[in-house]
């Protein structure tokens, strides 16, 4: 198996897990139920918080969306979608950051739903940039399938 496509597979498996924590966190936030939170967490506080929306959407519906994006973008062969990838993975890997911040100083409790979806956002993050690193291009751009 090439390294393109284990990077490729291993980065399907963190967009679906990272799919179904947001899919989880937008459930719960639309039904209006608490999360289910172990660990000694305080899901809720987090759930509620004011950094728990931005611009009124949801940032669980922005992460459902984001992996829903990445998601598309690995199976897609063109250097675009490599791009894109990388830089939504990017994108989100520093929104997770910003609200990890969030959470550890100005909400004072920490959600496990959270943690886990920015360690997936930090891998997703390694894995797209090595991928888009990695990749031989021809002129037209597009990146050769090697299957």
């Amino acid at each position: 198996m090439s390294t393109d496509r284990r990077l490729r597979l291993i980065a399907i498996v963190l967009a679906v897990v990272g799919l179904g924590v947001a899919a989880y966190l937008t459930y719960v936030h639309y039904n209006g139920i608490e999360p289910v939170c172990g660990l000694g967490g305080d899901c809720e506080k987090v759930q509620t918080s004011e950094w728990a929306e931005l611009a009124g959407v949801p940032v669980a519906l922005l992460g459902l969306i984001g992996y829903a994006s990445i998601l598309v973008s690995l199976f897609i062969d063109r250097e675009e979608a490599l791009f894109a990838g990388a830089l939504l993975s990017l994108v989100g890997f520093g929104f997770s950051a910003y609200l990890t911040y969030r959470e550890l100083f100005s909400i004072d409790a920490i959600c496990p739903w959270c943690v886990s979806s920015a360690v997936i956002l930090t891998l997703l993050a390694i894995v797209t940039t090595a991928r888009l690193m990695l990749a031989p291009t021809d002129r037209r751009g597009a990146v050769p399938y090697v299957g």
